[in-house]
Order: C-alpha cells, then structure tokens, then sequence
C-alpha cells in the first residue's frame, strides 16, 4: 500500500510539473511575440519584435507611421514635397520601381508595401527573412485602418485612437457646417488618354459620400484594369444629369481647366448638363484627390464642401 501510495505522489508530481513546464515554454513563446498584425493581403504576421529598421515603398505611409511614433530606414523618391524627418532617408527608388538592392541595403526588419502595386517584392524579401507587410492607403476607411494598425507596430495604440479620433471630428465639423441635402454629383478624371467617370471607391468619388452626396457613376460597370473608374460617355453624362461635377486630373489643372472649358463650351450636349449650365463644374486639386491624402482628408473633404458652398467657411 505504502509502494502504490509513493507511485502515485510521483506521478502527481510529474505532472504538475509537464504542466508547469508547458505553461511556462507558452509563456516565453508569449515573450518573444510583440505583436500579431494583419495585413491587407489578409497575412497574419507575427512579429517577434518591435520593429526598428522600416521601410515604406510608398511616401503616403511616411506620416501616419510617424504620426504614432514610427521612423523609417529607407522611402520611395516622390514628386509630392517630403517631409523634413524623411528627406535625409534613403531612397530605393522611384514608387513605380522599387529597387530591392537598395531595399536590402537598408537592412530592414521590416518592410511597408503598398497594395496594388509592389506586391512582387513580398516573395524575395520574405525569402531573405525580411517580414513585410502589404497595406492600402486610399480610402479614408483605408487611412484609419493602417493608422490603427501602425500604432500597432510602434506600441503606440493610444495615439492611433487619438489621432482617428481627432480626423473624425474635424470631417462631421465640415458635414455640420454645409445644408443637410443630397446632392446629384458626377467625378471625371481627365488624362492625355482621354475621360473616365470615377466611381465611389475613388478618393474624390468617396469624399462625395462621406457629405451626404450620391454619385450619379454608381450603376456604372466598372474597368477591368481600374475598379474605381467606368468608361466616359457624353450620352451617358447627359442622361445621368448631375447638378455638381468635379474634375480631377495627371496632368497641369490649369491646361485641363482650359482644355474642359472650351469642350464644354463649344458642344451644345454639354450644355445640357445641368452641373455645366449652372456653373456648378469645380476642379480638384492632385495633392488631395490624386494621391492618398492620408492624414489630410479632413482638408480634402473641407475642400469639396467649400467648393460648393464657400458662403457656409
């Protein structure tokens, strides 16, 4: 009895402590994790630490990364101005022609790609053991989204919130501001290559709906290479009469202006649109409707309502 009794204890002892021992190898795997990210590809990345060396292939993740306490090793060229604490940064090349040498040569442990156009460089960075993290910065949805998920990276949650926070109140500032009315409105991009209509999920298209506005492009079918545009068509401009129109363009705003006045000037179909005829055409200017505002779509949604109702700033 006394035999079995000591067989017992030593087998309750041997696993208290596997069990002890489990808890505490889980616990240092905990340790070792300083953060579970997800990005837009829908990855989850695991970082083990905070990360210390970044680089961003896009300029537009410059500010809310160091918005939240982050800094940077290495940023794409760009014709937008830089910021003073990234100007003495590295380049690795141009947005469109990220140069991976030069990537490598920061020695990053961490790398910010931006969707939709430097997707090709996960496979040889990850081969390298470099994580990477593949985000979208266009809608304001998209801004708010990869602040939060930013202050992740830096351990700095509470200004990510602040900083949503502070983005939301000026933009219902602007809504509080103007007339509470639906307003009919149509986004053209213009191009040397001709005219598209922008849809909803453009900057300008989606800056229209956060103030309450409808885009007449919405049953539009969109382009198989851009999803955020729809073929041009007078007849189908006609037809949709919108009473506000914008229009955003590549290239000099006041060659397109001139360019898009004269054309409406001259045919009389135009005229029959009710946002030509009442002088209700406003262009956009590319810092804000072009590229990603970023942290600057409060102004850009300012912008907008300004345009349309002046008297009410």
């Amino acid at each position: 009895m006394k035999k079995l009794t000591a067989v017992l204890l030593c087998l309750l002892f041997l696993l208290v402590a596997a069990g002890c021992g489990s808890q505490q190898a889980a616990n240092n795997a905990s340790a070792q994790i300083f953060t579970k990210v997800q990005d837009d590809l829908g990855r989850e990345v695991t970082l083990e630490k905070k990360p210390e060396r970044i680089v961003v292939t896009s300029a537009s993740f410059l500010e809310p990364l160091h918005e939240v306490g982050g800094d940077v090793v290495g940023r794409p060229d760009s014709k937008t101005k830089m910021p003073d604490y990234a100007k003495d940064k590295a380049s690795v090349g141009k947005v469109y022609q990220i140069d991976v040498e030069k990537v490598l040569s920061c020695e990053p442990d961490l790398v910010i790609i931006n969707k939709g156009m430097n997707e090709k460089l996960v496979e040889t960075l990850e081969a390298s053991g470099i994580k990477t993290l593949v985000v979208d910065m266009k809608s304001y949805e998209d801004v708010k989204r990869e602040v939060a998920l930013f202050a992740q990276l830096t351990g700095e949650k509470e200004k990510g919130e602040a900083l949503i926070s502070s983005m939301d109140k000026k933009i219902q500032a602007v809504k509080e501001k103007i007339p509470q009315e639906k307003r009919r409105v149509a986004v053209i991009h213009s191009t040397n290559q001709g005219l598209t209509v922008q849809l909803s999920g453009s900057i300008a298209g989606s800056v229209a709906e956060m103030l309450g506005w409808e885009n007449v492009a919405g049953d539009m079918t969109p382009l198989e290479k851009d999803p955020d545009s729809a073929p041009y068509s007078l007849e189908t401009m006609v037809e949709k009469n919108p009473e506000l129109m914008f229009v955003t363009s590549m290239g000099k705003l006041e060659e397109i202006k001139a360019s898009m006045d004269a054309t409406m000037a001259e045919n009389p179909a135009w005229q029959s649109v009710e946002a030509v005829r009442q002088g209700k055409v406003f262009y956009l200017p590319q810092d804000l409707f072009l590229l990603s505002p970023g942290l600057h779509y409060p102004e850009a949604v300012e912008m907008m309502a300004k345009l349309v109702y002046p008297e009410a700033f």
